[in-house]
């Protein structure tokens, strides 16, 4: 299985007061049995970095990069030039949604590979035609 991981899912992984870290913890821990190969992009790190750097410190902060980053089982994209025309375009597109330019990129990117799942608590992903992993996460 291979499964896109956006800001929500490595927050509320890490951050023992967010309110989907039981059900985050519990579902990375039987992914973790199933030799799951994980994709984010530089984007979402930056993301998930900058918010793991307020809520819970520069050496839990730098724990979690070094963790993901070392990873045989975490590939991180670096969102292109054209990834970003595009998400750019999806942003300016869908003006009725409340999406940010780091969710277009992700969308761009599960586009792009074929993912259909990402290990989310956001709803835009759903809004976007993708499923949450955990299913109703």
């Amino acid at each position: 299985m291979i499964l896109f991981v956006d800001t929500s899912g490595w927050i509320s992984l890490l951050d023992r007061d967010n309110k989907y870290h039981h059900v985050a913890a519990a579902a990375y821990r039987a992914l973790a049995q199933t030799g799951v190969q994980f994709v984010t992009t530089d984007y979402v790190m930056d993301e998930s970095l900058t918010h793991l750097l307020k809520l819970l410190g520069k050496q839990v902060t730098v724990q979690f990069g070094n963790w993901v980053f070392d990873s045989p089982h975490t590939e991180l994209i670096t969102v292109d030039s054209s990834q970003w025309q595009l998400a750019w375009e999806m942003f300016c597109e869908f003006s009725d949604k409340r999406w940010s330019f780091t969710d277009c990129t992700s969308f761009v990117v599960m586009q792009q590979r074929g993912l259909r799942q990402a290990f989310a608590f956001d709803r835009h992903f759903t809004q976007a035609g993708f499923q949450l992993w955990p299913e109703g996460g």
